[in-house]
């Protein structure tokens, strides 16, 4: 694309692309599953669309090399690219293999092409997880920095006292250092909902241990803007091209 006082390169997409891989944007938008070509071309005329951190403007052409984003969300249109939501069971693994021979997350989203889980659920608890091939993707749900809040339904022993509660809420000190603020409710006795931005592992179990209530159960119900009680234990389902959008919004670090 040619932005306002740049210089004009052509159909080029980027130096490093061929000249004819690139095409008008809001075909590539539509291809990717954004909207109608028509949709996509007002989304440009709005200024929600930005190509390599520019706002594009319509008949503006990009190409494979180029990054796309609406509205802060990056538009991915590699038809390698599989995104799959998975309901791990109880006794599986969120691994991609398993030298003993054990049943892993990804047995449940079988995919023509390899795919990761993205981030980790003990093989005792059970929930929402990503497999997928998008490297970009996984990178950004499972580093700190982006803080993507995830959520789990929790069963524990006894019932959590006001001041339980309040050291869950505050921050727990654990042998690896204390614990961020959570949000935390107890929708009914013995069963808490915790909402945590962190990744450690087996915190939430390590928390509640902390307060003198182990837990019995433990279930991931949200990753982010993502979920879907209508997905049984052992199920998966192809994430849309809406959820993938929303999945990269959320995962956009602040000062981005």
């Amino acid at each position: 694309m040619t932005p306002a006082g740049a210089p004009d390169h052509g159909d080029a997409a980027s130096p490093d692309g061929p000249k004819d891989s690139a095409e008008r944007l809001h075909k590539m938008m539509a291809r990717a599953g954004v909207a109608s070509r028509r949709r996509c071309e007002e989304l440009i005329a709005a200024g929600r669309v930005t190509v390599n951190g520019t706002v594009a403007r319509v008949g503006d052409r990009a190409g494979p090399a180029d990054r796309i984003e609406v509205d802060g969300a990056v538009v991915t249109w590699d038809a390698g690219l599989v995104h799959y939501l998975v309901n791990k069971p109880s006794g599986v693994l969120s691994a991609a293999s398993d030298d003993r021979g054990r049943r892993c997350v990804t047995d449940l989203a079988p995919a023509a092409v390899r795919v990761y889980p993205v981030g980790r659920l003990d093989a005792d608890s059970e929930g929402l997880i990503i497999v997928t091939n998008d490297g970009e993707l996984a990178h950004r749900l499972t580093h700190p920095s982006w803080g993507i809040p995830k959520e789990y339904l929790v069963h524990v022993e006894g019932v959590p006292a006001r001041g339980a509660l309040a050291q869950l809420r505050a921050g727990v000190e654990l042998e690896d250092g204390p614990t961020k603020p959570a949000v935390v409710s107890m929708p009914q006795p013995s069963v808490l909902r915790i909402v945590i931005h962190e990744g450690r592992n087996r915190q939430i179990r390590r928390m509640c241990d902390a307060v003198g209530h182990p837990v019995v159960r433990l279930v991931r119900t949200r990753i982010g803007p993502l979920t879907d009680p209508a997905l049984r234990p052992g199920e998966h389902r192809l994430l849309t091209a809406d959820e993938v959008r929303e999945l990269h919004r959320a995962a956009k670090r602040r000062g981005d």
